[in-house]
């Protein structure tokens, strides 16, 4: 007999040879996908020791659907080949809403095929093929692999450094993965999942590899929650910021340069006004605005850290003898401004630095969407030089300062996510268990209703990720705040204390709402363009009904100009009916109509945007009129 635990404390005595599945799956049957063994997500077939602590992983959970979703994958995987003999596969993971296989294939697969697949995939879940987890050494996996004629899959064995591998097998058809899996193929609900379309996408991401066909799927713990899902596409299809954006005159994005954007008038006018608010919160919370160079020696990425593990999202550049970067974040550039000069004192922290940066990172070609994931973006940072002892007061004033942005934005539903240390990273442990218990006790000192996003944080730090709810229930990762004890050692920064000895300054890295770019494709989707007065590109079209009131059109918008109304005149010789449909279409909020009796009577009829009815204001009233909206 063994003792072991759950996590609320109860213990138990099992056989020595019991399973996770002994202790926590029996009572909820399917709905139990995994367990979490002393932290360590594990199968339901994972064999208890002496002392272990064990939790179980509901299809419910995060980490309990992305499961699922994974081994999906492996069943969409193991239907291809069944239909496919001589497809090569290559990955298979778990997404947002679903999964997905990379795979070369001797035909393009269509909607036809997508359903064959589909329903060689019910026909694999109704079989309730168990997954059966081993490890073999790697000698042997590649061998497996190669009299398989899986040659994406002896590549990836090639380049593991360990000298044995995990693999999954579904009947007689292996697959190389880390899991862990479900028990069996039949805990997919049979009715919540559905493929859904071939994209392309190379090899590993790089062009110059063997261009593949990517299947996507969806899946989710109910068929009520799938069909939400159609549902809310179809919504957002209507909001779909890249349709929204070139009917608007918003950007452009041209394959002259990938990953990038072409602000064009109007959207430069909505970019440059959400910028302009952002700045007046940070000035008001007694942030100083800085400008950074976009290229920076090689020299300063190998103390950040950055060089080590941030460097093939990284783009260089060679001078010569010199390698320089394009610098991918704002961080080390902070930094430098924080040492120039005179010596800090105690006295001047918290010192809070702010930057609207251009960054570049070499993201995969097929990772861009729109404008929402970018190669080349602004990030509204800043950066927070402080004392240990402050850390908590100014995790208070960032949680302050993203509560007012999101409210101002329509966003009252807002997650929090603690992401602590990450597999890939720089500093001791001792620096790490600090950073965590500093950042969790200021986010518990903020009131902060926080769930844990394992292994996620920065290479340098934890962090908090503000997660903002949309009008269709969409998550958005937003705004984030980081404690880093690391980069101020790295670069050895200093302050004087009270007692004038030195010390070094906690860094916190802040970000309100991330990129400008991608902020700017939420509001767009959020609004479905129809932007309030305040920030819409152009608030006001002033438009004749006859020649005859063209000169009164001409008064009216030079007078809304003066008052600093963004004004458009139109009085082109075009029916008003024409004029009214082309700017509601424009999503323009006002529409100013003036004919011979608005004229004669010096008044104006104003039609709102979604109205059908005009208000007639005296046109000594206008500005008062539209400072009120």
């Amino acid at each position: 007999m063994i003792s072991v635990s759950l996590n609320d404390g109860r213990q138990f005595e099992i056989d020595d040879c019991s399973s996770a599945h002994d202790l926590v799956g029996k009572a909820s049957e399917k709905n139990v996908l995994a367990a979490r063994v002393n932290g360590e997500l594990c199968d339901l077939s994972t064999r208890l020791k002496n002392g272990d602590v064990v939790s179980s992983i509901s299809i419910n959970e995060r980490d309990g659907l992305a499961i699922l979703r994974h081994s999906a994958a492996h069943v969409l995987a193991k239907s291809i080949l069944e239909l496919f003999p001589k497809a090569k596969l290559a990955i298979g993971p778990a997404i947002e809403n679903g999964f997905y296989y990379d795979l070369n294939c001797n035909e393009t697969l269509s909607n036809d095929e997508l359903v064959l697949i589909e329903q060689r995939m019910r026909d694999l879940v109704k079989k309730n093929i168990p997954f059966v987890r081993t490890e073999i050494p790697k000698s042997e996996a590649i061998e497996y692999f190669r009299k398989k004629e899986q040659k994406y899959k002896v590549e990836l064995v090639e380049s593991i450094e360990d000298t044995s591998v995990t693999m999954y097998f579904l009947d007689d058809i292996g697959d190389l993965c880390r899991g862990p899996h479900i028990p069996s193929t039949g805990y997919i609900p049979l009715d919540a999942f559905k493929l859904t379309n071939v994209s392309g996408a190379y090899w590993r991401g790089d062009s110059k590899n063997d261009m593949l066909q990517r299947v996507y799927g969806v899946l989710f713990p109910t068929k009520e929650s799938l069909n939400s899902y159609f549902d809310m596409i179809q919504k957002a299809q209507a909001r779909d910021h890249r349709k929204l954006g070139v009917e608007l005159g918003l950007f452009h994005i041209d394959d002259v340069a990938p990953g990038s954007i072409f602000w064009l008038q109007n959207g430069t006018v909505l970019f440059n006004l959400l910028k302009d608010y952002i700045t007046d919160v940070i000035k008001r919370h007694g942030y100083y605005l800085v400008q950074t160079p976009q290229l920076m020696n090689r020299s300063l990425w190998e103390t950040s850290g950055h060089w080590e593990k941030f460097r093939e999202n990284m783009f260089v550049v060679e001078d010569g003898d010199t390698t320089m970067a394009i610098k991918p974040m704002n961080c080390p550039g902070h930094i430098v401004c924080y040492q120039t000069g005179a010596v800090k004192s105690y006295r001047n922290l918290p010192i809070r630095i702010a930057e609207f940066g251009l960054c570049h990172r070499n993201e995969p070609s097929g990772s861009h969407h729109g404008i929402m994931r970018l190669r080349a973006f602004v990030q509204d940072d800043g950066h927070i030089f402080c004392s240990p002892e402050q850390i908590v007061a100014e995790t208070l004033d960032v949680c302050s300062m993203i509560k007012e942005i999101y409210e101002k934005f329509g966003f009252s539903d807002v997650s929090v996510k603690f992401s602590n240390r990450p597999a890939k990273r720089v500093g001791s442990e001792e620096i790490w268990d600090l950073a965590e218990k500093s950042l969790m006790e200021a986010a518990d000192e903020a009131a902060l209703s926080y769930t844990i996003n394992e292994g996620e944080g920065a290479f340098y730090g934890p962090k908090l990720e503000f997660v903002l709810k949309d009008c269709l229930g969409r998550e958005w990762q937003c705004g984030t705040l980081q404690a880093d004890f690391n980069l101020p050692e790295r670069f050895k920064m200093h302050y004087i204390d009270s007692n004038g000895d030195k010390k070094v300054p906690v860094m916190l890295h802040r970000a309100l709402v991330g990129s400008i770019e991608r902020f700017v494709g939420i509001l767009i989707e959020q609004y479905a363009g129809k932007f309030p007065f305040w920030l819409s590109p152009v608030q006001i079209v002033v438009t004749s009904v006859t020649d005859e009131s063209s000169q009164y059109a001409k008064e009216i918008a030079q007078t809304l100009q003066s008052a600093n109304f963004r004004v458009v005149l139109n009085v082109e010789n075009e029916k008003i009916g024409y004029k009214i449909r082309f700017y509601s279409l424009q999503k323009v909020p006002a529409i100013v109509i003036v004919g011979k009796k608005e004229m004669e009577q010096r008044t104006v009829s104003v039609r709102s945007l979604g109205s059908e009815k005009t208000a007639t204001i005296n046109l000594a009233q206008i500005v008062a009129y539209f400072n009120d909206q």
